[in-house]
């Protein structure tokens, strides 16, 4: 994966909040990033199928429910992207973290 393709996955504020929000949890379904970012499931099916593309994400469908995860195959420098985002900017998930705590009964 090259620099230039990973940054343009990335450029846009559903896809990232999807994954740093994935990031920090280890694995979510469709339906915790539906009540995190407050968004129809259309439109984060549409942004995470975008992520898997990219192979940033990789999913396993268990029974009606979808769940992602980061790719193991990841480069190492873009996990660390990842990971220094997601640590160096809690205000940016704030609600999102909210939002998804408040609303775990769905899967």
């Amino acid at each position: 994966m090259s620099p230039i393709d990973f940054y343009k996955c990335l450029a846009d504020d559903t896809r990232l909040k999807s994954l740093l929000l994935i990031s920090k949890f280890n694995e979510l379904c469709v339906c915790d990033l539906i009540s995190a970012l407050d968004l129809s499931q259309p439109k984060v099916s549409r942004h995470l199928a975008e992520l898997r593309k990219c192979e940033i994400l990789v999913d396993e469908r268990r029974g009606k429910w979808v769940y992602y995860k980061l790719n193991t195959k990841l480069p190492d420098w873009a996990k660390q992207v990842i990971k220094t985002t997601a640590e160096q900017n809690p205000e940016y998930l704030k609600l999102n973290i909210e939002q998804f705590k408040n609303s775990q009964d769905c899967c």
